[in-house]
């Protein structure tokens, strides 16, 4: 079976090679299945990948199509649980990215702090010949001891 993503589907519907839309129950959620005029059937994936596109509710998918100019649906629930709560593992990635994402703006946040401290210091700049040379006394000053 093909993969389609939802740009493809747009340009295959506008182009009149839907046949057919099948919303088939997964667990807790829902697939797209797209049957087009050249026989290959295929099933909608996200944008970026091939990893097949989830529906939380048929009525989320119906939206989708409704905006495509899709109206008429099969509706497959042999395999459809509402009760079964699925963990992707793309869920945890996303959540683990957006818990780095907000570390890094913290960070990044303290660090311009600590910047624009450094500039708005009235105190004389010190050449960076003199800082390594008061460093290097220090350090030897700390073998000795």
């Amino acid at each position: 079976m093909q993969s389609m993503t939802l740009e493809q589907l747009r340009a295959t519907a506008s182009a009149g090679g839907v046949v057919g839309v099948t919303l088939k129950g997964q667990g807790s959620s829902f697939f797209m299945e797209i049957a087009t005029r050249s026989g290959q059937d295929a099933f909608l994936v996200k944008a970026r990948g091939t990893e097949p596109r989830r529906f939380g509710s048929p009525n989320s998918a119906l939206i989708v199509l409704r905006h495509l100019g899709i109206a008429v649906v099969k509706l497959d629930a042999t395999h459809w649980n509402p009760d079964q709560k699925e963990v992707t593992q793309n869920r945890d990635s996303r959540a683990q990215a957006m818990r780095q994402a907000h570390q890094a703006a913290a960070y990044n946040q303290w660090l311009t702090g600590e910047i624009q401290e450094a500039i708005d210091d009235p105190r004389p700049s010190v050449p960076h010949d003199e800082v390594m040379a008061r460093m290097d006394a220090r350090i030897q000053r700390h073998k000795t001891a």
